[in-house]
């Protein structure tokens, strides 16, 4: 199986490990209780892990050597951070180019499966604030979309010049 395959499979098996590696990633090093805190904020507290299923997790991505625990003691109490390894990174990278194109399709999925809901009579009429909550999420990802464009842009005239 390729690498992509595997990375696929792991984004969609179990997608709470990159989440786990995008948190650390964005910390620098992070325990468990911030981590517990960090998916609950991104999950808009529906789901807060128990430290029963996370750090079996956390284990089990030491094990495959894409985090690695750091020891510090705070007083007489002993605190786990996590950080990301070379492996940890070269993983996100490639669950983030992953990611980025996963994001098209899961917009047009949303687009086709909300069309074919209202043609069945399941798309209740949402109120006006709710439209506007909508528009301002989706204002905000083009943004952050538009400038992710301008940076890969960019990127690309640096490419071309000093290819010259």
């Amino acid at each position: 199986m390729s690498s992509e395959a595997n990375v696929m499979r792991s984004m969609f098996t179990v997608p709470i490990r990159n989440t786990i590696l995008l948190i650390i990633a964005l910390k620098g090093k992070a325990h468990g209780y911030e981590i517990i805190k960090e998916i609950e904020n991104i999950t808009s507290g529906v789901w807060k892990p128990s430290y029963g299923n996370l750090y079996p997790l956390l284990s089990k991505l030491a094990e495959e050597g894409l985090i690695e625990p750091h020891e510090e003691y705070r007083g007489k109490r002993r605190i786990v951070k996590y950080s990301l390894t070379e492996k940890g990174w070269k993983q996100l990278g490639d669950a983030n180019y992953i990611a980025l194109r996963g994001l098209l399709m899961a917009a047009k999925y949303h687009m086709v499966i909300r069309e074919k809901l209202n043609a069945l009579g399941y798309v209740k009429d949402l109120p006006p604030k709710a439209l506007e909550e909508y528009l301002t999420f989706l204002d905000e990802v083009i943004k952050a979309l538009e400038q992710y464009r301008e940076a890969l842009k960019n990127e690309l005239k640096k490419k071309k010049h000093k290819h010259r």
